[in-house]
């Protein structure tokens, strides 16, 4: 683990910043901290210093790195929170011994925001403030740890409930984990196929009528769990499996009258469903088997007036032993940290309008 030399001598300098009165000063500290294998830290700061330029513009701290000797300036807050975010980084990379995507930086900088909110005291190591979090391991892609809280949440919520519903924005990890913990349950022998489904919803388009046999009518709707699964799998054994009847594409329509037992089933865009198909749905569970349902409600493709049969059954269901439910955020999008913005301001826009509808101006007049 880095050495930290926590607040140097130069660090409790006082200094005037931006402030709006004249008489205010904004307290400026620096940590500095030395990691024990320089080719460890050029892991942690990345091609370029490329991780600590995106902390700088996360944290608003100032950050230089030089070897392995790495110096933070910033308010105390700042300065403290982006030294937890390069020791967890380096303990990451220390056991892993991979290089980091700006994902894992972002997944760090969220564990450090979250700590002591959401993690009780035994899923906290003896390492100082790095939380334990769970992951999944396959052949091909190795072991993938959560990087935040929600996804912690999730796989655990997999491995202990026949049935999870994830329900979130687009970027947060839902389907990614959900192909990862079927690739690996089968590889590990517990189930004997994997079934993948998703309703024929056009995205507000006409695309017309698809040539092909049922699969090439159905591929282009299943496009991003295929690359989940070339992510997770070679791609020679999942032809072989597509092949072998292994894995199956099993479009929503042609699900009902079917019993699936031995099988982890996964249905993707569940908001577009109907409540007569979830239901549908629902009912096709066998013995030994798992179902996982990943949607986003803020993104309904279905005709205007009906219902989105997700939305319909996390509320039934909700309580019902044998089910989880995982709800992810805004903050929790991993995808880009672009994408996070997006979706934060998607959602403050909807939230403004919802506010606007129940408070009407008492001012308007009308004529």
């Amino acid at each position: 683990m880095p050495g930290s030399e926590g607040l140097s001598g130069r660090g409790g300098v006082r200094g005037r910043g931006p402030a709006t009165r004249a008489d205010e000063i904004v307290e400026s500290v620096e940590v500095s901290l030395t990691f024990d294998d320089n080719r460890l830290a050029s892991l942690v700061f990345g091609q370029y210093d490329q991780n600590v330029a995106h902390i700088e513009r996360r944290l608003s701290v100032t950050a230089t790195a030089l070897g392995n000797h790495l110096v933070l300036k910033g308010s105390p807050e700042t300065a403290e929170k982006s030294r937890k975010v390069f020791e967890r980084l380096y303990a990451r990379v220390k056991a892993s011994g991979t290089a980091l995507t700006l994902g894992d930086v972002d997944g760090a900088i969220q564990e450090t925001t979250q700590q002591g909110n959401l993690f009780p005291a035994a899923e906290v190591s003896a390492e100082p403030d790095r939380a334990v979090f769970d992951q999944i391991a396959t052949r091909r892609r190795g072991a993938v740890r959560a990087r935040n809280a929600a996804q912690d949440a999730y796989i655990k919520a997999l491995r202990t409930n026949e049935l999870v519903f994830a329900e979130g924005p687009a970027g947060t990890g839902k389907t990614w984990l959900a192909v990862g913990h079927a690739v690996s349950l089968l590889e590990q022998g517990h189930v004997e196929r994997l079934i993948l489904s998703r309703p024929a919803v056009e995205a507000g388009e006409r695309l017309g009528f698809l040539p092909g046999d049922m699969r090439d009518k159905v591929d282009p709707y299943l496009r991003p769990i295929y690359d989940a699964l070339y992510d997770f799998m070679e791609a020679r054994h999942v032809d072989r499996s597509l092949q072998t009847g292994i894995i199956e594409i099993a479009p929503l329509a042609f699900m009902r009258g079917r019993t699936l037992t031995n099988a982890v089933v996964l249905l993707d865009e569940a908001q577009n469903t109907t409540s007569m198909q979830m239901k549908m749905f629902l009912t096709r569970l066998g013995e030994n088997s798992r179902m996982i349902i990943t949607g986003d409600p803020s993104q309904v493709d279905l005709p205007p007036g009906q219902r989105s049969g997700l939305v319909e059954a996390v509320n039934i269901l909700d309580g019902v032993e044998g089910i989880g439910r995982v709800t992810f955020r805004d903050v929790d999008v991993v995808r880009h940290d672009l994408v996070r913005r997006i979706v934060t301001a998607y959602e403050s826009a909807a939230h403004g309008e919802h506010e606007a509808d129940r408070n009407p101006n008492p001012r308007r007049r009308l004529y």
